[in-house]
């Protein structure tokens, strides 16, 4: 059975590209445009990795992580951050509220595929 890996962006390019990279190499994908969303699409989906963007409408990719972990069902599911921000404190903030990984956009899909391959090992 093939890794379900859900993506969180509210730009649809975005979301495209993320989905077109991971289903050609043989990953599920599951769409959502912000945090809540994701969080409405996660619960029993079995989602084995989350990509998520940093700003979003609704609720933002540091919001979203919070409430993964927060969540008994999906707090060790691994979260990485896709998003246009490099500043280290965005990072450190990523990192404090439990994102796994950071990926800068924009990404090659070579590299995109070698961090969920590490992450889903």
């Amino acid at each position: 059975m093939s890794k379900i890996i859900m993506t969180v962006d509210d730009s649809a390019s975005i979301r495209q590209m993320v989905s077109f990279t991971l289903k050609q190499a043989g990953y599920e994908v599951l769409e959502a445009v912000d945090g809540k969303d994701a969080l409405g699409k996660l619960d029993g989906a079995g989602v084995n990795m989350v990509l998520t963007d940093l700003n979003m409408p609704n609720m933002d990719g540091i919001e979203l992580i919070r409430s993964i972990r927060a969540n008994p069902a999906s707090k060790f599911i691994p979260i990485v951050l896709l998003t246009t921000e490099s500043q280290a404190d965005k990072k450190q903030e990523g990192k404090a509220a439990g994102a796994t990984g950071w990926i800068v956009k924009p990404f090659k899909p070579d590299q995109l595929l070698a961090v969920v391959k590490k992450v889903l090992g």
